[in-house]
Formats: C-alpha cells, structure tokens, sequence
C-alpha cells in the first residue's frame, strides 16, 4: 500500500508539473488595488485649481497585468460626486456588474462609499484604459490598464527595451462638472476645453507649461513601444514624433499586421501601440498631437499638446538615468504613476509634421491601413442585424436661457431618432436581472423609422427633432449581430467614434455617403479585417461591424464623444442567456451600490 500510495503521489506531482508546463493560465495572480477617488490641487495654464483624481494622480494610477490575472479593485469616493469606473475595452464577460457606466450595469458610488470591481483579464493582451464613467468626471478620472502576454509568452514582435503610455487628455480652466452642468441647463453645446494634454501636461507651446512638459528619455538604437491611449472628452487627434517613423503594431488591445506611419489617429476611447526605434540623431524631438475636427462650422480646441522625446546623454542635454518619466519596464502588481519631471533642459525640439484639423484623407488613410495579422474567421450569416443613423438633433423650445442651442432649440443627439435617456433609480442590468417592470422597454428599432437622404447637407426640419426614450434591443444568445452605423447631416455631419461595451468587434467596411448594402457589401472585408471595441464612423458616412453575441447582459452602445453622450447618442444591447449556467450573467455582488435619490 505505501509503494502504491508512493507511486500514485509521484504521478499526481508529475501531472501537476505537466500543468504547470502546458496550461499558462496556471501562473495567473490576483492582484489588488485600492482606487481613492478624491479631490487633488494642481496647476495647469497659470491657474491652480482642484480637480478629482485617483490616489492623488493625474493621469491616475496605470495598471500593468498579466492575460489570466484576475483583478480587484476597491474604488473609495472621497470626492463631493456620484462615480463609477469602467474598465474600457475588457469584455467583462458575463459579469456586466463590473462595467461600469452609470444607471447602465449599476447605481454609482455616492459619496462616503466604495464599490469593489471584481473581474479577470481573459484571452485579452495590450493597451486598454479606465475611466470614470459617470458625469464628465473622466476628463481628470482616467489611467492605462496594460495586459502583457501571459508569463513566458512572447510579444508577437520583437521585444522592445522600454514602454511608454502616452495618454491624451483635455483641459478646462474650469471645473468639467461646471462646463457640463452650464449646458445642460442653457441647452447650448458644451464649452470647448482650453488645451490639450499628452500624460497630463500641456507642453512646451501653451503658457506656463514647459517646465513640466512630460519627458520620454530614450537611449540611441533602443525601440521603444509607445501606448498611446486617447482619453479626451470630445476630441479626435492626430499624433505625430518628429524625426522618426512609427510602427503600428496592436490597436484596442488586439494586434495588427505592422504598417509604417507618420501620423496616428485616434478617436476618444481608441488605444494604439506603436513601435519607434531610436535611430535619429541624438537630441530632442517633440511628440505632438492636434485635433482631427470633422464637423465644419463648429467649434474645437485649436492648440497643440506635446511631450519630448529625448535621447539619453546627448549633446546639450542633461545626463538622465533610469527609466525615465511614464516609462515603465514591465509588471509590478502595483499602480504606477503615467508621468513625471525629468530633464527639461535642452536645446530646442524639432516638431513633426502635423495634418490640417480637417484633414478627412490622412484620417481615413490610416483607418483603412489596419488589419488583422493573420486570416480570421469572420461569424456568419448574420441571424440580427441593426441599421441605425448616428448624429445630432435638436429640440424645439421656447426662446429664452434654457434654448440657447441653434435657432433657439436645445442640444441633443439620438441612434434611429431616439434620444437615450439613463434611469435614476435603478441601473438597466438590475432591472433585467430582477426582473423589474417600467425601467425600460426593448423596442430599439432596428431600422430608421424613416429613410432619407441621411447625410445630405439639407435634411429637412421635420426630421431634426428625436424622441426621448429608454429603449434597448434584444438579442439571442450565440446570434450573429450585424450593425450599421449610419452618419447624418444633421445640424453637422461628424465621425463618431462608436463604441460598444462587453465586446470586440470586427470591423468589415466603411465608407462615405448613405449605406447601400446592394453596393457596399462587395466591399467587407471577409479575410483580415481589424478587430476593435470602438470604431469612428466617418464625418459624412458608414461603418459596418460584426459580433458573435455571447456575452450576455446589458451593453451600452454609444459615441464616446461625451458631449454626444451626454446629448443621448447612445442605446444598449439586451443579451439574453444562453441555455447553460456558463451562458447566463453571473449573480450581482453583495456590495453592488444602490441608487440614492
């Protein structure tokens, strides 16, 4: 019995080592985090004022992970307003409880309180980001959240000697609750902000700003994989580095086939990594971004933001050591700052070439360079399909403060003429989880109630006013989801960068002018196409993405401009569970806010 007892041992040790060897998901960890939301003092533009941050950090903490690890974050709000916090680009899957957008997958956290987010990173690797998802508070609540490959993988490309994030933001002389607020009460389109941010700072171009433009110290011959995350409100951009060119290499935390570029594109909500090889002269090199603003007529923030590529030791410059501000060399199970102050002294940058703010064929020349690195095996036949118009509307009003939009009207925005509205007393997923009545119904149209010339310049009045509505759309679990979005030339025509929560979808055609699946479905792409969470729809056209549903719960679908979020350019899908326990949203956590009137 021993020699036998003995044997059995020895196998069972054998076997596990075999697992330890073959299943690398084996190696994965729980990691912890504490996020305290609360208000910080800082100077940007000359002004000193307050604003609410994560732990103090602006850009807040960055979370580096492994794929497989499962995370816990207790998020404590210290601050004076309501937040949630969602985690951008993870699917979450079939824990909707962990999203977090407000009203959406839960009641926010009020003030005193404190939410654990629960969730693990699976079969997900790159750039993604979180944001606070309730008001405008992500305009200074936001950080990276970089997956590695899972231990003892590799990259699917060369191996870089330093990371960077860059994280591009906007900045308001004002408290961003206050911009928000001044619309919604006149009804006009909300203020633009004053500056643009790369890693938190203005840089060298904008008034009391170069003394901290953030550095990115570099050493010569080295490659460098720069995480570019656009986290601003309401602002596409255009990102360019002097002297070099860029690689892109993954975008939305899925990789691509390499292209060289000189010019990034990035709607807000949109990640992309890039690898550049240090191989200039040594010195200093400005990396910029400016706004890609595809609305004419209307207003947008005109100034530059930049950050310094600057080579270690070179001619002119101080001597730096270490890994250097916003860089970071790989996991450390902690958060980590997104920026820092080292070595402004220098000579002068070189700036990069930077495309006009309307400059629509860069945009879409970079949109279409992106792949998928290999064949993919696109879902099909579609079983639901939805065409809906994206774009702006306007309600009628009396003339006086509160219709200060075009024409004496208010502000909106609508999917298929519906303009979202978010509940108050219970968020959407409880109430289809427990079966609440009067919440919401789920009669989204799957079509526009009427077809017209969709981005003429002259769509008749009649068709500019929405109607106000809280209505999702059902769909069966497994379907095959095809959706249609649709531009207008409503008020102004604009790219939209759309973005639906809980899923990766593949991106199968876009183009210009009104949709006509009679022509355009020559055009999808069945073999490579890219793989996003958010995609921008371009000014003046259509994009046609398509998704196996077999994430069940309730998913918001909706510009990540927020001034058009805000205006009601959303909607949200209603997953069904499948037939198994494994097919279902899990059971809400036991510390799950609740609504507070």
């Amino acid at each position: 019995m021993a020699r036998s007892g003995l044997v059995k041992l020895c196998c069972t040790s054998a076997l596990l080592l075999l697992c330890c060897f073959l299943l690398p998901g084996a190696l994965a960890e729980e990691r912890f985090y504490e996020f305290i939301v609360q208000e910080t003092l800082v100077k940007r533009l000359c002004k000193s004022q307050k604003i609410v941050t994560v732990n103090g950090q602006f850009p807040g903490p960055t979370i580096e992970v492994y794929s497989g690890d499962t995370l816990a974050i207790k998020a404590v709000n210290l601050a004076q307003y309501n937040v949630t916090l969602h985690w951008h680009g993870l699917r979450q899957l079939r824990n909707g409880w962990a999203d977090g957008p407000e009203f959406v997958t839960q009641c926010p956290i009020s003030p005193g309180g404190s939410y654990t987010y629960r969730f693990t990173t699976q079969g997900q690797e790159g750039t993604l980001w979180w944001h606070a998802h309730s008001s405008w508070l992500r305009a200074t609540v936001h950080g990276a959240l970089v997956i590695h490959p899972r231990r003892g993988l590799p990259y699917p490309f060369p191996k870089p000697q330093m990371e960077a994030p860059v994280i591009l933001a906007e900045w308001w002389r004002r408290n961003p609750i206050a911009v928000l607020r001044q619309s919604m009460i006149t009804g006009a389109p909300p203020n633009v902000s004053d500056a643009l941010l790369i890693n938190g700072q203005p840089g060298d171009l904008l008034p009391c700003s170069s003394q901290e433009t953030s550095i990115i110290p570099v050493v010569a011959g080295e490659t460098i994989l720069l995480r570019i995350i656009n986290a601003a409100m309401n602002t596409e951009l255009f990102v360019s580095l002097a002297g070099h060119r860029m690689t892109v290499v993954s975008a939305d935390a899925i990789y691509t086939k390499p292209f060289d570029t000189d010019v990034v594109l990035l709607g807000p909500g949109q990640t992309t990594d890039v690898l550049v090889t240090a191989h200039a002269a040594p010195g200093r090199y400005y990396l910029a971004a400016r706004a890609y603003a595809s609305a004419q007529g209307v207003p947008f923030d005109n100034t530059t933001a930049t950050a310094i590529f600057q080579y270690k030791n070179a001619p002119g410059c101080p001597t730096t050591s270490g890994t250097g501000a916003g860089a970071f060399s790989g996991p450390v199970g902690r958060s980590t700052r997104s920026s820092g102050h080292l070595g402004r002294a220098g000579p002068q940058p070189m700036l990069p070439f930077l495309p006009a703010f309307n400059d629509t064929n860069t945009a879409t020349a970079f949109s279409n360079s992106l792949r998928s690195p290999v064949a993919v095996k696109v879902p099909g036949p579609v079983t639901q399909e939805v065409f809906t118009t994206v774009g702006f509307g306007l309600f009628n009003c009396r003339p006086g403060p509160f219709c200060q939009g075009p024409n004496n009207t208010r502000f909106g925005a609508s999917m298929n003429n519906v303009s979202f509205q978010l509940p108050n007393t219970v968020s959407l997923l409880q109430a289809h989880y427990h079966h609440i009545p009067g919440v919401f119904t789920d009669d989204f149209p799957a079509f526009p109630p009427v077809f017209f010339n969709f981005t003429s310049q002259n769509v008749p009045r009649a068709l500019w006013q929405p109607v106000k509505g809280t209505k999702l759309y059902r769909v069966k679990y497994g379907a095959v989801v095809q959706i249609v979005f649709q531009d207008t030339g409503i008020f102004a025509a604009e790219e939209h960068p759309m973005h639906i929560h809980g899923y990766q979808f593949f991106v199968l055609a876009t183009g210009f002018g009104n949709y006509d699946p009679r022509r355009d479905e020559a055009k999808f792409n069945l073999v490579d196409p890219p793989s996003r969470n958010t995609i921008g729809v371009p000014v003046g056209g259509w994009a046609v993405v398509r998704f196996v549903a077999d994430n069940p719960g309730v998913w918001l679908v909706h510009c990540h401009i927020d001034a058009h979020l805000t205006g009601g350019l959303a909607m949200a899908l209603l997953v069904e569970d499948g037939e198994s326990e494994l097919e279902a949203t899990i059971a809400p956590p036991l510390d799950l806010p609740i609504c507070v009137l």
